[in-house]
């Protein structure tokens, strides 16, 4: 998309550019060229090939960028899309924003801030050296404790980044199960970006085992409800979606969830500590009871 918007800002301001020039601004090949010439022309923009020694890629004179392609709100929209992803296409993004705003003469809607990393700002380097290696193709190695602490060195092949549930997770084929894997960012460690690179596979849906196939698996989760004290109002709301909490009238609350039963559950719980009980069911509540237990006889 940034390409296409580029070429069509660039015909406007030169009217007529050889199709090398512009492979080569934009380091891809003549083909590709013809290839979004050919796209743009189907969507309306009267852009075609001109022969001849002064001929190249060209646009029609009377031809005006901000009223033929799109309305003033769709205008907005192409402005406030693009400032969304600016943070993770800093210099670039930044460069197509500005144009297109003077083009369209509005305004950057500066609505949106992103940022990667975290509040100590140590991960923004592995965002960036993930970022390289799925835009490149590249292997990424790290060493990885799963989620019952067991260690591994991996390899794998980088697809994805992938926000879900408040965590970063980087999807990728891993050569070591012969598979694709999803791996947490916060449990990967000493990550280095190899100078080994790798062709694309593509994969269906059906093959992928991932976090939504553990999640969605009835057998891995417990239907179970806490009252948790109202002194604790924050870790509620910043933990659970509104339709999950039901506000008691001594100003408590009482969530009423479905998880994995496993030991971040058991760890969430306990975070608690002692604002918060199970009510039901009262398996759980003898399982957190006695994780108490065994908290409380490390101290002694």
């Amino acid at each position: 998309m940034k390409r296409l918007f580029e070429i069509v800002y660039l015909l406007s301001e030169k009217r007529c550019i050889k199709a090398s020039e512009l492979a080569e601004h934009f380091e891809v090949s003549v083909r590709t060229i013809y290839r979004d010439v050919e796209m743009l022309s189907m969507t309306g923009i009267p852009i075609y090939a001109k022969k001849g020694k002064y001929g190249g890629i060209a646009i029609l004179d009377k031809f005006v960028f901000e009223k033929s392609i799109v309305s003033k709100e769709e205008q907005l929209e192409i402005l406030t899309a693009l400032q969304s992803v600016q943070e993770v296409e800093k210099s670039e993004i930044n460069d197509l924003l500005v144009k297109l705003s003077g083009q369209f003469q509005i305004k950057n809607p500066n609505w949106v801030s992103i940022d990667f990393s975290d509040w100590s700002n140590q991960r923004q380097e592995l965002f960036q050296t993930i970022k390289f290696a799925t835009v490149k193709n590249r292997v990424l190695k790290f060493d990885y404790y799963g989620r019952h602490g067991e260690f591994s060195t991996r390899r794998v092949e980088p697809i994805q980044l992938w926000f879900k549930g408040y965590a970063w997770y980087l999807r990728g084929y891993c050569e070591e199960k012969q598979g694709i894997r999803v791996f947490k960012l916060t449990r990967m460690k000493r990550v280095q970006c190899l100078d080994e690179s790798f062709e694309k596979k593509e994969f269906k849906m059906a093959d992928k085992e991932d976090l939504d196939k553990y999640t969605d698996d009835p057998e891995n989760k417990i239907s179970f409800s806490m009252k948790i004290d109202k002194c604790r109002a924050y870790q509620v709301f910043d933990s659970f979606e509104e339709h999950e909490i039901t506000c008691n009238d001594d100003g408590s609350f009482t969530v009423s969830l479905n998880y994995p039963k496993d030991q971040w559950l058991y760890g969430m719980i306990m975070s608690f500590g002692n604002h918060a009980k199970v009510i039901s069911p009262e398996s759980l509540k003898v399982e957190i009871a006695n994780k108490f237990k065994e908290a409380y006889e490390n101290y002694l």
